[in-house]
């Protein structure tokens, strides 16, 4: 079983950057797929990015294509977002969360364990 944390939100302006990482204790993200989800107020938890761990398959939502990058670190153990051009409907609690199974899914049941999320807020 894998715990998960995220780190790294914060407060930035439109148009700055920011770097979330999650970190994976109990295990490492070698076997499992990762998927970067959020939540803002009053909406449903939806699909960020994801990457899985058969190497070399990668999602985005259409929302954030182009602007925001998902990656593992080298010792296994962090899967980082990092974000671009940070526009005010980014706003959310960002939430990482990891699967067994080998495909990127876009669907918030699909995903086992769950981090407890950080505040991403984007002032205009």
């Amino acid at each position: 079983q894998v715990q998960l944390e995220e780190s790294g939100g914060g407060l930035v302006q439109a148009g700055g950057s920011l770097r979330l990482s999650c970190a994976a204790s109990g295990r490492t993200f070698s076997t499992y797929t990762v998927g970067w989800f959020r939540q803002a107020p009053g909406k449903d938890r939806e699909f960020v990015a994801g990457d899985s761990w058969s190497g070399g398959r990668t999602a985005y939502a259409d929302a954030v294509k182009g602007r925001f990058t998902i990656s593992r670190g080298s010792a296994g153990n962090t899967v980082d977002l990092q974000m671009y051009n940070l526009k005010p409907e980014d706003t959310a609690v960002y939430y990482c969360a990891a699967r067994t199974g080998a495909l990127v899914v876009r669907n918030v049941a699909s995903y086992d364990y769950w981090g407890q999320g950080t505040q991403v807020t984007v002032s205009s």
